[in-house]
């Protein structure tokens, strides 16, 4: 048992940093798929919750998530589909590594 906390806790995934961290548009007519991302990782350091929206492509019907305030989130996505918010996200490009 010992040894399988072990092998949990170092082998623990951690974030490739890909692009640019960017304040996500609010504007639907403006979502981006972050250069294709397909994993982003979205900060709401606001004392605000807001929401985040994911569409297939520009003018389509998003789903929507709320992000709390003060926290950071991983969002995994399709390459082709874009994102946009409410409020003052901002969100960056990242990856996972061993």
């Amino acid at each position: 048992m010992i040894n399988k906390v072990y092998q949990s806790i170092f082998n623990m995934s951690r974030t490739l940093l890909i692009g640019d961290e960017i304040s996500l548009p609010t504007d639907a007519s403006a979502a981006t798929t972050l250069n294709g991302a397909t994993v982003v990782r979205v900060v709401n350091s606001s004392t605000s919750a807001a929401t985040l929206s994911l569409a297939d492509e520009v003018g389509a019907t998003p789903i929507t998530v709320t992000i709390l305030s003060k926290t950071v989130e991983m969002i995994e996505k399709k390459s082709y589909q874009v994102i946009f918010c409410s409020g003052s996200l901002k969100g960056s490009q990242v990856g996972f590594t061993d």
